[in-house]
């Protein structure tokens, strides 16, 4: 008898990440802790492909049948990608009488490395012939001051339906007060287009500045009927494997995850949705470790993830983007480049470039013999030695000599050895991602030097040391399962949504009974989603945060409100918690400035079950997990490295650098002069020799 027919049914809990070249997939049975993880490449043309395939591969791996199966957790890119690729779909824009060229005039800043003479506006989500106006007026206050021309809104929705377009963003000014014009206008363009998908920007982001709040009501309808029909092949691609009851869970760029009806509505909420499992996945392998202070660094194929945590959760920011767009909903604070696996090494200027363009998953890099011929950073790994010439544990070969022929184009243009070049990828690759490093710490009053790097993704193990050691950080923590340990976060994420609204309120602060009246508001509708989730009373939990900034300002930080109820004492908190926080994000405070309320959040979290701790699954001496030898060209000569079976090592085993550490998931190369030692959670901490980091 199966072990899996001796348990409890429905116990297991799936996790499928989406990347731009891998799909991972972990599942763990919640009653003890096993685990089992599948890699299987992604299929860009329809994600679900992908998706299913890796579900398919990791249940026949446990040999558990898809009904035991009774949550599903996913990460996707298809709004990420949606909008980096400007191929949402065709929508139409409603907003105030005078406003239709808010989307076009934009804040007028443009990106850091641009030519401020040559740069060109790109072209916005929604064009302006597709932009519509009506007359109505609601003021900062929430007062209607002009009544809602319906007969003009009636009239645009006719004009949208005779061009065909099914979804609409409504955007009206001060709508973050009052969403009364907008309502109404959602019943008139129901009554004109009944399939219409519609988004409303007091619904989306009911916070002030237009045009972000217009820009993300936007993209929010730019990618809904993309999502809208990715979640319906989900579903049915769930229902044919026989998975037809369980929970679909999707995850969102807070790192919280959500059931299908929210993402449906609101799938602005997805995209940064793969990165953040990831980030949550990190955590909680350098909390096993012992690390509080953690920089993640995400290697897939395509692009590197990094994000700085301190503290119990990582940074959370209202003023993300996604490609060149603002989109002002909470997500993980994760800073993303153009470096991963896949990225395609060039000569620019003279000089030797790597990125941000990608192979992807096809053709995917030379070595992986699909028909790619362009070198990229997997290939120079595998022509230096890193790699083994067989990857998830023998299923995928990698092809050497194509390898070779790839870069070695590029050698000739700089006219450098092979292996010279080979390194030289690596280097420019590594240099990129401590750049990125750098932006969310020295860039914001960090020091690397005090953080531990946990790197993860196919490609992080890879690279960690490297950067690591040039940064000089305290150590280097590679998790069991780090090459799929986005999907393995998704496992351990927890029900989260955000609910804000726009308040302004000025000193003296004479009456906090409107922040009073909002706190409840927001939390009525906080408890009110975690009881339409099936969250139980005990599962749910409720904080608050307000925003303040310096008279003047034009920006804001959010701290957290940590009174039980509101009274002048409480504000008085609040308002040296932004004091501090100021001070130690851009090294002063104005103590002697007024101080402005700017907004009101609500954070709602429910609990999901998590699942047992197995244990781990280790050899008994480190010289049994040694599964050979490999030459590895290293500083302009070659070395020798023994290579080892990561899942042959002993708990507490020690192993010096040169090494290579092989596992289904990932290979880990130890640096000449460093050291790793496996933990009791199987996790490999690498510090240098004798420095004592």
């Amino acid at each position: 008898m199966s072990p899996h027919q001796e348990r409890t049914r429905r116990t297991l809990s799936l996790g499928i990440d989406t990347g731009g070249t891998f799909t991972d997939v972990s599942l763990v049975d919640r009653s003890d802790g096993r685990e089992w993880k599948a890699k299987v490449p992604s299929t860009p043309d329809d994600p679900s492909r992908g998706f299913i395939d890796g579900v398919r591969k990791v249940l026949a791996l446990a040999g558990a049948p898809a009904s035991d199966v009774s949550h599903v957790f996913h990460g996707t890119t298809v709004a990420t990608n949606a909008i980096l690729e400007m191929r949402g779909a065709d929508c139409a824009l409603i907003t105030t009488r005078g406003f239709r060229h808010v989307l076009e005039i934009g804040r007028h800043d443009i990106p850091r490395s641009a030519n401020m003479f040559s740069w060109v506006k790109p072209a916005r989500p929604i064009p302006p012939q597709r932009i519509f106006e009506a007359a109505g007026r609601i003021d900062f206050n929430g007062t209607e001051i002009e009544p809602l021309a319906e007969d003009e809104v009636r009239a645009a929705a006719r004009k949208i339906r005779a061009k065909g377009i099914r979804s609409i963003a409504v955007c009206y000014l001060h709508a973050y007060a009052s969403g009364a014009h907008e309502e109404r206008t959602r019943d008139i363009l129901i009554e004109e287009i009944p399939d219409a998908q519609i988004s409303l920007s007091s619904e989306v982001l009911p916070t002030f500045r237009e045009f972000e709040r217009s820009m993300t009501t936007a993209l929010n309808a730019y990618v809904m009927p993309l999502i809208s029909d990715y979640v319906g092949r989900l579903e049915a691609r769930l229902r044919d494997e026989g998975i037809d009851t369980a929970r679909l869970l999707l995850v969102k760029s807070n790192g919280g995850v959500t059931g299908v009806d929210t993402i449906r509505h609101e799938p602005i909420q997805t995209a940064l949705s793969g990165p953040a499992a990831g980030v949550i996945g990190a955590q909680h392998i350098g909390n096993l470790a012992g690390e509080g202070r953690l920089i993640t660094l995400d290697i897939g194929g395509t692009s590197a993830d990094i994000c700085l945590i301190e503290g119990e959760r990582p940074a959370i920011t209202s003023e993300g983007s996604v490609g060149q767009w603002p989109v002002h909903l909470p997500m993980i604070a994760i800073h993303t480049i153009g470096a991963g696996g896949g990225s395609i090494a060039r000569v620019s200027d003279g000089g030797l470039a790597v990125g941000p363009a990608s192979a992807g998953a096809q053709p995917g890099p030379a070595c992986y013999g699909r028909g790619g011929s362009e070198p990229t950073v997997t290939d120079a790994h595998l022509v230096l030695g890193h790699l083994p010439e067989r990857l998830l544990h023998g299923a995928m070969s990698l092809d050497i000599d194509a390898a070779s022929r790839a870069v070695e184009k590029v050698a000739r243009a700089l006219g450098t050895s092979l292996h010279d070049t080979a390194r030289g990828i690596i280097d420019v690759a590594n240099n990129n991602m401590i750049g990125a490093i750098r932006v969310v710490s020295v860039e914001r009053g960090y020091d690397p030097k005090d953080f531990a790097l946990v790197p993860f993704g196919g490609a992080g193990p890879l690279h960690g040391g490297f950067i690591a050691r040039l940064l000089g950080m305290k150590s280097t923590i590679v998790g069991l399962g780090c090459g799929v340990l986005s999907s393995k976060g998704l496992l351990i994420a927890d029900l989260k949504s955000d609910f804000s609204r726009t308040l302004l309120l000025r000193p003296p602060y004479d009456d906090l009974s409107r922040l009073d009246q909002l706190f409840r508001e927001l939390g009525a509708r906080a408890r009110n989603w975690l009881d339409a989730e099936g969250i139980a009373v005990e599962g749910q939990e409720i904080s608050r945060s307000v925003s303040f900034r310096y008279e003047n300002q034009g920006y804001e930080l959010d701290v957290p409100w940590e009174a039980e109820s509101v009274s002048q004492a409480a504000l008085a908190k609040a308002i040296e918690a932004f004091h501090a926080l100021h001070r130690r994000l851009y090294t002063f405070d104005q103590k002697d400035a007024p101080v402005e309320l700017t907004g009101v959040r609500v954070n709602a979290t429910g609990r999901l079950a998590k699942p047992q701790a197995a244990p781990i699954e280790a050899g008994t001496r480190v010289d049994d997990a040694r599964s050979g030898n490999q030459k590895v060209y290293h500083d302009g000569g070659w070395l020798t490295c023994n290579v080892y079976d990561r899942n042959q090592l002993p708990i507490g085993g020690v192993i010096a650098g040169p090494a290579i550490l092989e596992q289904m998931d990932a290979t880990t190369f130890l640096l000449p002069g460093q050291v790793c030692r496996m933990d009791s959670h199987g996790n490999l901490i690498i510090t240098e020799r004798g420095t004592g980091r």
